[in-house]
């Protein structure tokens, strides 16, 4: 406090006293008093030749006005002796103009001034605080708006906090669901091998009996085929003899045409006939259960399917001029694209594609299932999907996973998948996709809307965790609709 009096005095000697800020050119009159030159000569402005001294009132004749250079080298050093001063005082801050300590703060402005912006023009007509009290009112102002924020932050938290704590119960669910299956179908599976396991015993025990009946009768059958076969060769042969020979025994040859009764085979009993029924009428019954649940399981998967698809949010999307290439035209509710041949005029800002003709939508996605439709109009080439947000704009970008891209395209007549390498898809490409995002599996599928029939599905784990936002890709002559 010591030497605050000297330095004040110093300040107040160099200030002008017409101004009242520190001389700026400062010239002397002939009654040996200082003013800064524009402010002397503000005063003397007019026809009058005579003038008086602004400060003592006495007469002074107009002339060349003589600068007073000692008076400007002590302004510069009583600037730096007032800026060590408020630096070793430990002052905030200090006022750049008047290099004196910045003590108050004017309301109109919302800047803090020192004591000599106080009482210049520039600030003479505002309303100014101690800047103590401004920082307490304002302090006041900002804790209110924190209140508010903080609320909103516990809000948001609340709100986070219980759609992790549903989804945690929908995946807990769904593991209980995937459990129950696996266990279903393991029991299905047992069910069948024992069943075929028993079936087969069964056949294998009827061919045994079957063989053994087939070998019995083939063996009675062939003995008496053989006797047979022996008794025509001796009337054959005695036949071809001269008459009177052949006639000479001819009782004896006829007594050898006469045959005993032959046994007939032994024809399979009625009681291997109702087992071999029997187990034909089992196999029928497998069969139609087996047909059943063949005809039952594929609407019941597209049941389960139709399920959590519904779980699915639907998502409003516009599409970013801000983002779209050159040679896109946007509709002015950014629900349709199309390629123009034409490029226009647009700004290379740093979000725009500069090489493929993309443009992503305006919503970014980071939690939840969410899901939008795209229709096809004109052209053959397109394609449909999404892309982080960190996605390169500029140059020629990797159209796959590794690029930030995970999409589904129509090119060159082929509509494939855009992995790495392209999986080629065995269908038509639809005139409605249905794009569907889970961002918590980090998954994203593509469903034709018009037959509900999945296209393709990118693997659980494949999109980063980063906002995700809707990607399209129109080529030559083609265009595309987001669908309400």
């Amino acid at each position: 406090m010591a030497a605050a009096s000297p330095v004040k005095s110093l300040q107040e000697e160099a200030t002008c006293p017409l101004c009242l800020e520190y001389f700026t050119d400062p010239v002397v009159t002939a009654c040996g008093h200082n003013f800064c030159r524009a402010c002397l000569s503000r005063c003397w402005e007019g026809p009058n030749p005579a003038a008086s001294c602004p400060q003592c009132r006495d007469p002074v004749q107009q002339g060349p006005l003589r600068p007073n250079r000692q008076l400007a080298n002590m302004v510069e050093l009583v600037k730096q002796l007032s800026l060590q001063v408020v630096k070793g005082a430990g002052g905030g801050g200090v006022c750049e103009e008047h290099q004196e300590a910045l003590k108050l703060f004017c309301e109109e402005d919302q800047a803090p001034i020192c004591v000599v912006c106080d009482r210049s023009r520039a600030h003479r007509e505002h309303t100014v605080l101690p800047i103590a009290e401004a920082a307490q009112e304002y302090k006041g102002k900002i804790q209110a708006h924190l209140k508010t924020l903080r609320e909103e932050r516990e809000k948001l938290l609340g709100w986070k906090a219980t759609g992790e704590g549903r989804s945690q119960e929908c995946l807990k669910q769904t593991q209980v669901e995937r459990q129950k299956i696996v266990a279903e179908f393991q029991q299905l599976r047992q069910f069948l091998e024992e069943q075929e396991r028993l079936l087969l015993a069964q056949l294998e025990k009827l061919d045994e009996e079957i063989g053994r009946l087939q070998t019995d009768t083939v063996g009675k059958l062939s003995v008496q085929i053989s006797h047979l076969s022996e008794r025509i060769g001796e009337l054959e042969g005695t036949c071809q003899k001269p008459a009177s020979e052949f006639l000479q025994d001819v009782r004896s040859t006829l007594s050898r045409c006469e045959t005993g009764p032959f046994q007939p085979p032994e024809e399979i009993s009625p009681e291997l006939g109702k087992r071999v029924r029997g187990f034909s009428q089992q196999t029928t019954a497998l069969s139609e259960t087996l047909r059943q649940f063949t005809d039952t399981l594929p609407a019941a998967l597209e049941e389960a399917r139709k399920k959590s698809l519904g779980a699915f949010r639907q998502a409003t999307v516009t599409l970013d001029p801000d983002t779209a290439h050159p040679n896109l035209v946007l509709s002015e509710d950014g629900k349709h694209v199309r390629w123009e041949p034409t490029r226009q005029p647009l700004p290379d800002n740093p979000e725009r594609f500069d090489f493929w003709p993309c443009v992503l939508g305006r919503e970014g996605i980071s939690s939840g299932r969410h899901c939008w439709e795209v229709e096809m109009g004109d052209g053959q080439c397109w394609a449909v999907g999404v892309a982080r947000e960190s996605v390169s704009r500029k140059g020629e970008i990797s159209l796959s996973p590794e690029g930030g891209i995970w999409a589904v395209q129509q090119w060159g007549g082929q509509f494939r998948a855009l992995t790495s390498p392209v999986i080629l898809l065995p269908l038509s490409p639809p005139r409605r996709i249905r794009v569907c995002l889970d961002c918590g599996r980090g998954q994203v599928t593509f469903i034709d809307a018009g037959t509900e029939a999945p296209i393709f599905t990118f693997p659980p784990g494949s999109l980063p965790g980063e906002r995700i936002r809707p990607w399209l890709w129109v080529g030559q002559g083609s265009s595309l609709s987001l669908c309400p």
